[in-house]
Protein backbone atom coordinates (compact mmCIF):
# COMPACT_ATOMS: atom_id res chain seq x y z
CA UNK A 1 0.00 0.00 0.00
CA UNK A 2 1.38 3.56 -0.79
CA UNK A 3 1.10 5.11 1.87
CA UNK A 4 1.56 9.34 3.53
CA UNK A 5 1.22 10.24 7.34
CA UNK A 6 -1.24 13.04 6.82
CA UNK A 7 1.64 15.51 9.00
CA UNK A 8 3.77 14.24 6.19
CA UNK A 9 1.32 16.22 3.62
CA UNK A 10 0.58 18.94 5.84
CA UNK A 11 4.52 20.00 6.03
CA UNK A 12 4.90 19.47 2.43
CA UNK A 13 2.10 19.76 0.98
CA UNK A 14 0.80 18.20 -2.54
CA UNK A 15 4.41 17.48 -3.46
CA UNK A 16 4.22 14.99 -1.16
CA UNK A 17 1.75 13.32 -2.62
CA UNK A 18 3.69 14.03 -6.24
CA UNK A 19 6.21 11.56 -5.82
CA UNK A 20 4.01 8.31 -4.16
CA UNK A 21 0.82 9.09 -6.74
CA UNK A 22 3.23 7.82 -9.86
CA UNK A 23 3.36 4.51 -8.04
CA UNK A 24 -0.14 4.19 -7.58
CA UNK A 25 -3.51 5.41 -4.83
CA UNK A 26 -2.21 7.47 -2.10
CA UNK A 27 -3.19 6.33 1.41
CA UNK A 28 -3.14 9.23 4.06
CA UNK A 29 -2.88 8.07 7.39
CA UNK A 30 -3.58 9.89 10.09
CA UNK A 31 -4.07 8.50 14.02
CA UNK A 32 -2.71 5.50 12.93
CA UNK A 33 -5.43 4.55 10.23
CA UNK A 34 -5.73 5.21 6.53
CA UNK A 35 -8.20 8.43 6.22
CA UNK A 36 -8.30 9.31 2.83
CA UNK A 37 -6.66 8.23 -0.81
CA UNK A 38 -5.78 10.45 -3.15
CA UNK A 39 -6.26 8.93 -6.84
CA UNK A 40 -4.75 10.13 -10.25
CA UNK A 41 -7.33 12.21 -12.23
CA UNK A 42 -6.81 9.35 -15.14
CA UNK A 43 -7.36 6.38 -12.23
CA UNK A 44 -10.63 8.45 -10.76
CA UNK A 45 -11.90 8.18 -14.31
CA UNK A 46 -11.09 4.87 -15.19
CA UNK A 47 -12.71 3.84 -11.73
CA UNK A 48 -15.70 6.14 -12.57
CA UNK A 49 -16.32 4.16 -16.03
CA UNK A 50 -15.84 1.10 -14.11
CA UNK A 51 -18.78 1.95 -11.70
CA UNK A 52 -20.89 3.09 -14.97
CA UNK A 53 -20.31 -0.14 -16.67
CA UNK A 54 -21.49 -1.79 -13.75
CA UNK A 55 -24.30 -0.43 -13.32
CA UNK A 56 -25.49 -0.67 -16.77
CA UNK A 57 -24.86 -4.51 -16.66
CA UNK A 58 -26.56 -4.93 -13.50
CA UNK A 59 -29.58 -2.92 -15.58
CA UNK A 60 -29.36 -4.46 -18.62
CA UNK A 61 -29.70 -8.20 -16.71
CA UNK A 62 -32.62 -6.81 -14.68
CA UNK A 63 -34.14 -5.97 -18.10
CA UNK A 64 -33.39 -9.41 -19.52
CA UNK A 65 -34.83 -10.89 -16.65
CA UNK A 66 -38.05 -9.01 -16.99
CA UNK A 67 -38.53 -9.78 -20.27
CA UNK A 68 -38.06 -14.01 -19.29
CA UNK A 69 -40.73 -13.08 -17.37
CA UNK A 70 -38.34 -13.84 -14.08
CA UNK A 71 -39.95 -10.54 -12.42
CA UNK A 72 -42.02 -10.61 -9.34
CA UNK A 73 -44.93 -8.45 -8.84
CA UNK A 74 -45.98 -7.10 -5.84
CA UNK A 75 -49.78 -5.84 -5.22
CA UNK A 76 -48.27 -3.25 -2.79
CA UNK A 77 -45.47 -1.30 -1.28
CA UNK A 78 -45.70 -3.23 1.97
CA UNK A 79 -45.34 -6.42 0.49
CA UNK A 80 -42.31 -5.44 -1.80
CA UNK A 81 -40.55 -4.46 1.85
CA UNK A 82 -42.00 -7.58 3.45
CA UNK A 83 -40.34 -9.84 0.32
CA UNK A 84 -37.56 -7.84 0.61
CA UNK A 85 -37.23 -8.87 4.77
CA UNK A 86 -37.31 -12.07 3.78
CA UNK A 87 -35.56 -12.52 1.12
CA UNK A 88 -38.33 -14.80 -0.46
CA UNK A 89 -40.41 -14.76 -3.10
CA UNK A 90 -43.73 -14.10 -2.67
Amino acid sequence: MNTIPAQELKRRGIAAVDELIEKGDVHVIRNNQPQYVVLSEARYQELVAEAESGYLARVRTALEEVKAGKGQKFTSADELLKALETDEPA
